[in-house]
């Protein structure tokens, strides 16, 4: 199963906080309070979307962290590369392989194509684009609430 951390997942949430006011310079305790995660968890976070390049932080009384470009130019490949590193899904996809097998693998070289799809697609899809989705069920529950308000005529 190919899954991503419970940071890169906090992240997402984090960023979706700041790309609300995306001109406010906000510390990571008042977005503690605001998404409900522990100071020390968001501190770290913030340290590594600042270290990504997705953040910039100021020191001060005016300062905190903001945002480095608008929200619909960050994407989740920025994010999960931030966060977790280069996008790879094999060791031998990685151009850093240490793999023991490298040299003799029959699979050696063939996961580049799968990888390169996953890093397209992840690029595809921005920060705007989460905040903005929907689920399907919650689509059609709204869809449902719509429609019998509009039976009501109201």
């Amino acid at each position: 199963m190919i899954k991503l951390s419970r940071f890169a997942d906090y992240a997402v949430v984090i960023l979706a906080e700041m790309a609300g006011d995306a001109n406010a310079r906000l510390a990571a305790s008042d977005l503690s309070k605001r998404i409900n995660l522990p100071e020390p968890t968001v501190a770290k976070i913030l340290k590594f979307l600042t270290k990504g390049g997705i953040l910039s932080s100021t020191r001060g009384v005016n300062g905190g962290y903001g945002l480095t470009r608008a929200a619909q130019a960050i994407t989740v490949a920025d994010i999960i590369t931030a966060m977790e590193g280069p996008i790879s899904l094999t060791e031998c996809a990685d151009t850093k392989s240490t793999c023991a097998l490298e040299g003799h693998c029959a699979m050696n070289g063939r996961w580049g194509k799968v990888n390169m799809a996953v890093r397209t697609a992840l690029q595809s899809v921005t920060l705007v684009d989460l905040m903005q989705s929907s689920s399907p069920r919650k689509q059609a529950i709204t869809a449902t609430r719509d429609n019998a308000l509009a039976g009501e005529g109201i």
